[in-house]
């Protein structure tokens, strides 16, 4: 493992330690059309790297943010958990800070209104901010969010604030790890957010990357992998503190920040016991990530194994979850169509395209009953619950699902109804 020669995307740190090089990869949710099919998929570099100042994990590699995310494919509404999750906090949040019609709810990457949705629905004002055009379309046509198709910075929240249009609260889901300037972003929210608001700031967690192993949520789109400790050493660089913190298990495991201005609060018990828990990991030296990148290739290797011993064996295999983790997985593990018949994926504006690079067709999830093969393996693992309830014909006629962590032992009928 090597120094990489550039500069942390938080601190300003030069010369990160590398971690882990996946290679040339494809834009992971770029899904090519049958017309894109006569032109390879561009590949870029992905690897990547810890700041040892600061502990922020990152990739080296940067692309244009208006080529990855003016045309998105991405719809959260396609997964009910998604939607339930983000309900259950707008109502509590409704409820602990009495929200009502003098109030302002405003979102980061509000995507299709998933979320804001919830405050429409309960009178509550809302502000969308979603730099992708057509998903912004939806979110206005389809559920009454208003919602502003811009990225958003500092200058953007200048000019909100400056309209009198400060946020009581704040939700920016799944967003900071896209963004290229850390910084201008932060100090952005702290611009937007009213001095006694809070801003509830979701992340998918490094502790639980590292020890599930979760290599192919590393890609492109994805710039940053966060602990608690580059966390509030970002937010307390722009007058923010983080209050409190939650560990869920969505996305394979993620942080629920609650941020306020600094002057309203300080950091409580649990982020205390966070930050205090990660200097036990060593979060700041380079073992856990060194023994990480060991456990990504046992990873691969045990799948690619026993993908072969399955086809070796005459058995069908298909896939489920056009997820930019599932391109990443099947890229880096050279899985493609000789293996995969298909990928089945609930999203309308998914199917008919491709997995960029491996070329797999993406159809609907009908074709597990129609097809009926074997084996399913399941790329959008972090809704393993809700896709094998979706799924449970095609398990009750004797199709088995594979999770990649654990392709030896596939989830059955009887299996799915114990753990359900």
């Amino acid at each position: 493992m090597g120094r990489v020669n550039i500069r942390c995307r938080s601190c300003g740190a030069v010369g990160l330690a590398s971690i882990l090089d996946l290679g040339l990869m494809p834009l992971a949710n770029a899904l090519p059309t049958p017309i894109d099919l006569s032109s390879p998929d561009p590949r870029y570099p992905l690897e990547v790297a810890v700041c040892t100042a600061c502990s922020l994990v990152q990739i080296t590699e940067e692309l244009p943010p208006e080529a990855l995310f003016r045309e998105y494919l991405y719809f959260s509404s396609f997964s009910d958990a998604l939607v339930a999750h983000a309900g259950s906090l707008v109502r509590r949040t409704i409820a602990a800070r009495d929200l009502g019609p003098s109030s302002l709810a405003v979102e980061i990457a509000s995507n299709d209104g998933y979320l804001l949705q919830h405050y429409v629905e309960a009178g509550v004002p809302v502000l969308g901010i979603e730099p992708a055009r057509n998903v912004a379309e939806v979110a206005i046509a389809q559920r009454g969010v208003e919602t502003i198709s811009e990225f958003f910075t500092n200058d953007l929240a200048v000019e909100l604030a400056g309209e009198g249009r400060q946020a009581d609260v704040l939700h920016a889901s799944n967003v900071l790890a896209h963004v290229p300037d850390l910084n201008g972003f932060v100090r952005g929210i702290a611009t937007i957010l009213k001095p006694e608001g809070i801003a509830f700031i979701e992340v998918p967690y490094l502790k639980d990357l590292l020890d599930r192993c979760e290599f192919d949520t590393i890609y492109h789109e994805h710039l940053c992998y966060f602990s608690l400790t580059a966390l509030d050493s970002l937010f307390r660089r722009h007058g923010l503190v983080v209050q409190d913190v939650e560990r869920t298990e969505i996305h394979g495991g993620s942080l629920r920040l609650h941020v306020t201005h600094a002057a309203y609060a300080s950091a409580g018990p649990r982020v205390c016991s966070l930050l205090s828990e990660e200097a036990g990991w060593s979060v700041g030296s380079m073992s856990p990530y060194l023994d990480f990148a060991d456990r990504v290739g046992a990873m691969r290797d045990a799948l690619v194994h026993s993908l072969a011993r399955l086809k070796s064996d005459g058995c069908r295999i298909a896939a489920y979850g056009a997820a930019a983790k599932g391109a990443i997985l099947l890229n880096y593990c050279g899985i493609g169509p000789e293996t995969i018949d298909f990928v089945a994926d609930r999203s309308t504006w998914k199917q008919g395209r491709f997995i960029p690079g491996v070329r797999i067709p993406i159809v609907t999830p009908e074709a597990l009953l129609t097809e009926q093969p074997d084996y399913c393996l399941l790329l959008a693992w972090n809704f393993a619950d809700e896709i094998i309830r979706q799924q449970d014909d095609y398990l009750r006629a004797g199709g088995r699902f594979i999770l990649p962590a654990h392709p030896t032992s596939p989830v059955g009928a009887s299996h799915a109804r114990q753990a359900a």
